[in-house]
């Protein structure tokens, strides 16, 4: 097949890059019932849908993965010698696979990503909840106890350490998925969460925030970004206190 390849690629010296290659992926569910003419079918009306149609192609279909896909090679120079236009075809072969698997009833990429989305939605909802619950019911005032407090429930508090062997933030684990801290929502970022537990511990003012933190039983140092994180929250806690009071600056 290369060498019958080549023979139509020899009309065209110019094009260097003259063959086309594509992956066409169901999802894992479609891919198991998918039998060998529906996926000739979908491999026919992709090619169709990209205007491919006059032009050398084989396609390879592999089952030795869970996941079913079918390898597509085109010979990108046409029996006419024309080489075919391949701008956005990134961009274009996306489109023409979601067209594609609309019609044969399909998983589109679009409705996987859209399930994602939603599912992330969920699982930083249930650790926020969670860590909420563990800061108005137990009130930890050391990492340590924060980090034990949420492991109760399931959530996995990983300290994330930089090159300089500084504690920079965190990342939350929970049901199969690891966001940052931030990620799970903006009032759970490293230094709101520092700064909840040293006003816990009954720290009202910014000067008083050390350069390090127990964790796990050492002494680590913390960096400089997450320090000064830290000292800006209990700041702004500060002046919220005295807003509320009524005591105007």
């Amino acid at each position: 097949m290369t060498e019958e390849f080549k023979i139509i690629q020899e009309q065209n010296t110019r094009c260097q890059k003259n063959t086309l290659s594509f992956v066409l992926s169901p999802t894992r569910e479609d891919g198991r019932n998918l039998t060998k003419q529906k996926l000739t079918e979908l491999t026919q009306k992709f090619i169709k849908e990209m205007q491919l149609k006059e032009r050398q192609a084989i396609a390879f279909v592999h089952r030795d993965r869970a996941h079913t896909h079918v390898h597509l090679y085109v010979n990108r120079i046409g029996f006419d010698g024309k080489a075919y236009n391949d701008s956005f075809i990134g961009k274009r072969s996306q489109l023409a696979a979601e067209n594609v698997a609309k019609d044969i009833s399909l998983t589109t990429a679009r409705e996987v990503q859209l399930e994602k989305e939603l599912d992330s939605i969920k699982v930083r909802l249930e650790i926020k909840n969670i860590h909420q619950k563990v800061m108005e019911n137990e009130r930890p005032k050391t990492l340590d106890g924060y980090i034990k407090a949420m492991q109760k429930r399931d959530v996995e508090v990983i300290p994330v350490i930089n090159k300089a062997d500084r504690l920079q933030g965190f990342r939350l684990e929970y049901q199969g998925r690891n966001f940052k801290a931030s990620e799970v929502h903006r009032s759970m970022s490293g230094g709101k969460i520092m700064g909840q537990l040293s006003q816990n511990r009954g720290m009202a003012k910014p000067k008083e925030v050390g350069k390090s933190v127990q964790l796990l039983g050492k002494t680590v140092e913390m960096s400089t970004n997450l320090a000064t994180s830290i000292a800006k929250n209990i700041l702004k806690k500060a002046i919220k206190r005295t807003i509320d009071r009524g005591i105007g600056y």
